[in-house]
């Protein structure tokens, strides 16, 4: 969904030494966002782009202290609108 060029701008990285990190983050955040939808195949959208370009970026930049249980309610939060109401 989200492409490596456009994830390192937003995260303003330049170079390639961390694009291994970048897409293994990018695959994470990506089913997080899938787990959160409760669906394996999520409609594309603007929100679920910013949502899992979020959760990268986050990952990122707090990979030795990240708070899980406060990205997933941000991820919540962010999806809502379009999380499936059932299992």
């Amino acid at each position: 969904m989200i492409q490596l060029a456009d994830m390192k701008t937003y995260l303003r990285v330049d170079g390639e030494q961390d694009d291994t990190v970048l897409r293994q983050l990018m695959e994470t955040a990506e089913v997080l966002c899938r787990d959160i939808l409760r669906t394996s195949n999520p409609e594309p959208s603007r929100m679920l782009d910013m949502a899992m370009m979020y959760a990268t970026a986050y990952l990122y930049e707090h990979r030795d202290e990240a708070d899980h249980e406060a990205l997933i309610v941000t991820l919540r939060a962010l999806l809502s609108g379009e999380r499936d109401v059932g299992f």
